[in-house]
């Protein structure tokens, strides 16, 4: 413990002297890489240089993303680039297994995951629950991807959908897998967080072998696991219920914090061949699985509605759980002779006589049951399920004789969220309930079949077109029948299903399909020695909502010396997926009114309910990209100013939850609605308001002597421009204000010898908690790591995230649902991570 705090004091005062002598800037990629890189991301026609495209591309090198403490793709995202944000979602139903994350704050599915610049599947969780701007969102999964796999990453900032299709508003992330044919490379990495808890094992390694004498295969295996972060205090209801004498109260009775991943693998094998006659192979495929595991929210032993709690007049669960609830028993007689009235008294005060005497009364009474028989101190259901993961790829290209280049290739990309919940209960069979239970999974398959060409019209244009087909298919599988079913006690207020995530019924399990087509068409025109135009026009028929065009004008002009500016203007779309189309889900939310729980049901658009209350068939968002920048050199230093605009028209989101009454509840459950005997309100996907975003990204670099300085900066703010009968005030302010306007990271990178240091800061400006009702401080993360190498083969790395071990402000009450810190923290609230990686080359 002496040497861990000793170690701390030193690299805390490292991080100061660092960060002090790189003052002014920040990490996208190195400064001598900044002008030289060659980027494909956002064109097919011809690779250029980041600094003569129209468009602005980042480049992330494989040392950066390899050169942090977590193993998380997505958080090493988070670090490299400032418009890149993702939370924990500590209790949030699926968001759990895959997080949702959010460029230039907007949806997860706004952007388009690219691999070896080819579109990657998206994941199979709809996220019912996330940061406001998340909710209904089906985004990918980019956890699968080991940074130990890729040689670099490459992140548009701009719309791009008339050159990729679908989902490539907020901007495209093509990840770009090592091709080396040689070369081994394994490190083993540990961590753990301040507090002793969350912590990380992770063994990795990459392999480069010949494929015959002109081919490669680039191999890379991962393994890990994590514990869970806790971050609680104990609820002041449940600690009431301690101090009562009530035997058998979780403490904490909720976790706050990071879930338990174990058996994390993931699998990336990259290969290619030239078969000569101008021909070459090339694809790539990847496994991942993992089993995720997290907790809900706490059930309250007197007061929790459906369980343990009267209903409301109106036949719905009564979620209020206050001091006016009523004791919820169960007449097992068959003809409702039990007198079991005579149990039922107010339940909110756990010191009351009445509650005792009736409680002990029901535990002699054997015609009467109430679940404090078998579970007196409450329950906090757990959550999870194993995520799998899988793709191939396979192509072939190559040129003919007269200069035509040409590209065809196959892919076939699955994800699958096969779900858990455990220690809660289906009511409605009462003290014979299993406690744990398989809700069932969802699935998602994208299939694509592309051809590809390329034709030099000349020395100074070139075109490049082709054609798309692609499929994807939505799979929902129904869950054991106990996860589902009335039991039998459903007619005297019990729920009807697994308490927290109700499973998916038989009748409503099944596969939803959609297949569109495409053809698309992208010239570049270098119209002088300082002018670079490029255009593009794509076409695609979707099977279910019919035709969209879109198309992009882009320029570079240099401004002479080393200066350019450049500019983009293009129209895109988002296609709602078959998921969102056709699922139905039931999640446990805090009702913010009231601030207690309730059961929210999302349904499809289209259901009678739905309707009714303004729903209608999904259709296609549609956007307008603007982007305008300046860039080069002045002096030492490397720099690049880009400001953007996007208007979405007809943004998909989940509308704002509706009060059911007894009719409505019976409708839902005449259509096999999961759960719906136990909603309170519902929801449904609608396009009914439309965005504005717009901000700025700088990027400053340079490098003095052995330090390499670099500036990421962005800001970006989003504005409801318009919006209809189904958003209401909360939700607008939640898409508005969920992620901080403000981000930026500042580091400096020095080599001396032997060791290389790091130092980075970063900063978040405010942002909006809706759960708390509250508008959190901006915070300053800090970042050190010191890498020294042991021999010319391997190296030892030992690190610090968030060194001064920043949670960010308390919330307003604690005690209230135990939670410390805000869930909705964009840098995560459970401390500072120590972490120390071993590496070795042969």
């Amino acid at each position: 413990m002496q040497f861990k705090s000793l170690f701390k004091m030193k690299l805390n005062a490292l991080a100061i002297g660092v960060i002090a002598a790189g003052s002014g800037f920040s990490s996208i990629s190195f400064a001598e890489e900044m002008v030289e890189e060659i980027v494909t991301t956002g064109s097919r026609v011809k690779a250029r240089s980041v600094t003569e495209t129209p468009a602005p591309v980042d480049v992330i090198t494989a040392s950066e993303l390899a050169n942090q403490g977590d193993t998380d793709m997505a958080n090493l995202l988070r670090n490299s680039v400032p418009s890149f944000a993702i939370s924990d979602q500590p209790i949030s139903d699926a968001a759990t297994l895959v997080r949702p994350a959010n460029l230039r704050g907007m949806a997860p599915d706004h952007t388009l995951v690219l691999v070896n610049g080819k579109r990657r599947h998206r994941a199979a969780v709809i996220t019912w629950l996330g940061n406001g701007i998340s909710n209904g969102s089906q985004g990918p999964d980019v956890a699968a991807i080991p940074a130990l796999a890729l040689d670099s990453l490459e992140v548009l900032r701009d719309g791009a959908s008339s050159v990729y299709g679908s989902d490539a508003i907020a901007g495209v992330v093509n990840f770009k897998l090592k091709n080396a044919s040689e070369g081994n490379t394994i490190e083993l990495r540990s961590g753990q967080y301040n507090e002793g808890d969350g912590q990380q094992l992770t063994f990795a390694m990459n392999k480069g072998m010949e494929l015959g004498a002109n081919g490669f295969v680039n191999m890379t295996f991962e393994y890990g696991s994590s514990d869970e972060t806790i971050r609680s205090v104990q609820r002041k209801d449940a600690a009431g219920l301690t101090a009562a004498g009530i035997a058998d109260v979780p403490n904490p009775a909720m976790i706050w914090g990071r879930p338990i991943v174990d058996d994390d693998m993931k699998f990336f094998v990259n290969f290619g061949a030239d078969l000569g006659a101008g021909t070459e192979m090339y694809g790539y495929t990847n496994y991942n699985s993992k089993d995720i595991d997290g907790g809900f929210y706490f059930r309250n032993p007197h007061t929790r509605g459906g369980v343990y709690a009267q209903t409301n007049n109106n036949g719905t669960p009564n979620n209020e759980d206050d001091d006016f609830s009523e004791l919820l028993v169960a007449d097992l007689t068959t003809d409702g002779s039990g007198n079991c009235a005579q149990y039922v008294v107010p339940s909110g005060d756990p010191t009351s006589s009445a509650l005792t005497a009736a409680l002990t009364g029901l535990k002699a009474d054997a015609n009467c049951f109430h679940f404090s028989e078998t579970i007196p101190g409450g329950f906090t259901p757990r959550f999870g399920g194993e995520v799998t993961d899988q793709a191939f790829l396979f192509g072939l290209k190559g040129e003919t004789e007269n200069g035509l280049g040409w590209d065809v290739s196959t892919y076939y990309g699955k994800n699958k969220a096969d779900f858990h919940i455990n220690n809660t209960v289906n009511a409605s069979l009462g003290a014979d309930t299993p406690r744990d239970f398989d809700p069932g999974y969802y699935q998602q398959i994208d299939m694509n079949l592309n051809a590809d060409f390329t034709y030099s019209l000349s020395d100074t244009a070139d075109l490049a077109f082709g054609a798309e087909y692609r499929t994807e298919e939505f799979t929902i599988g129904a869950g054991q029948e106990e996860s589902y079913i009335d039991g039998g006690l459903g007619s005297q207020g019990f729920s009807t299903s697994t308490n927290g995530f109700p499973g998916f019924p038989t009748k409503t399990a099944g596969a939803f399909e959609r297949s569109n087509f495409a053809a698309y068409i992208q010239s570049g025109w270098q119209a002088s020695d300082d002018l670079y135009v490029e255009s593009a026009l794509r076409f695609e028929d979707f099977e279910d909502f019919g035709t969209t065009t879109n198309y992009k004008l882009g320029f570079n002009y240099s401004l002479g010396g080393d200066m350019f500016l450049r500019s983009t203007y293009s129209t895109g779309f988002k296609a709602p997926t078959p998921g969102q189309s056709n699922t139905s889900n039931t999640s446990t939310e805090i009702d913010p009114t009231t601030g207690q729980l309730r059961n929210n049901g999302t349904i499809p658009a289209t259901s009678a309910v739905a309707l009714l209350n303004g729903g209608k068939a999904l259709g296609p968002e549609e956007s307008t990209n603007f982007t305008l920048g300046v860039g080069g050199t002045i002096g030492a230093f490397d720099f690049t100013i880009d400001y953007f605009d996007i208007d979405v028209e007809d943004r998909l989101n989940l509308s704002s939850e509706v009060s059911l009454s007894a009719a409505d509840i019976q409708s839902l459950k005449d259509d096999n609605v999961p759960g719906a005997g136990d909603m309170a309100a519902f929801r449904f996907f609608t396009n009914d308001f439309d965005t504005n975003t717009s901000g700025f990204d700088v990027v400053v670099s340079t490098t003095v002597g052995d330090t390499d300085l670099n500036l990421a900066y962005n800001n970006t703010k989003t504005d409801v421009t318009d919006k209809g009968t189904t958003v209401d005030n909360d939700r607008v302010r939640q898409i508005e204000e969920t992620t901080p306007d403000t981000r930026w990271n500042l580091s400096a990178n020095r080599q001396m010898e032997n060791f290389r240091v790091l130092g980075r800061v970063s900063y978040y400006s405010d942002w909006y908690d809706f759960d708390e009702g509250v508008v959190f401080d901006g915070e300053y993360i800090v970042d050190v790591e010191v890498d020294y190498d042991l021999s010319d083969k391997s190296s030892i790395l030992l690190g610090v995230n968030n060194v001064f071990d920043n949670s960010g402000d308390e919330v307003p009450d604690p005690l209230a649902y135990g939670n410390l810190y805000s869930q909705r923290s964009p840098f995560g609230f459970s401390g500072a991570f120590w972490y120390a990686t071993y590496r070795y080359n042969y």
